[in-house]
């Protein structure tokens, strides 16, 4: 690609689909809903941060410039994207799926959490905060277990 007016979305798509979260590894850029889009001219690929401030932007970005460039596309260009703002409605259910695989409860508007180790939904929230911005901490009153979940926005 050399700034001609067309852009190989679905390649891109393809290599951008590998490129993992680097605060959880089992989601990949594509399943966390940041990759937004393409623009042709010149050719880049556009992200949106899951939050305005996020400390893994900058790592996210490096990962897709190293992916792109491995694959062939170092003419892309990577911008970052701040409107509209990221939501957790843009979470592939793929990337649902794999968040409780992992052990992380996936976002719902709901009041109650599923807990990923035993399916109950007799949790509680025992901390706004986690182990990143995005998540809250919870604990399952059926097993015992404590559990993160990724919080809507």
């Amino acid at each position: 690609m050399s700034g001609t007016a067309t852009i190989d979305e679905p390649a891109i798509l393809a290599v951008l689909d590998q490129v993992p979260d680097p605060e959880i590894p089992v989601l990949s850029i594509t399943d966390l809903g940041i990759v937004r889009g393409f623009a042709v001219d010149p050719p880049r690929v556009q992200v949106t941060p899951t939050y305005t401030g996020c400390p893994a932007t900058i790592a996210i970005e490096a990962s897709i410039r190293q992916a792109l460039d491995a694959a062939g596309f170092g003419d892309v260009a990577i911008e970052r994207v701040i409107s509209p703002p990221w939501t957790t409605d843009w979470i592939s259910e793929r990337g649902k799926e794999r968040l409780e695989a992992y052990g992380i409860a996936p976002p719902s508007p709901s009041r109650t959490a599923g807990c990923p180790q035993c399916g109950s939904t007799d949790t509680e929230e025992i901390s706004r905060f986690g182990a990143t911005p995005c998540k809250a901490q919870w604990r399952c009153k059926s097993c015992l277990e404590p559990f993160e979940r990724f919080k809507c926005h």
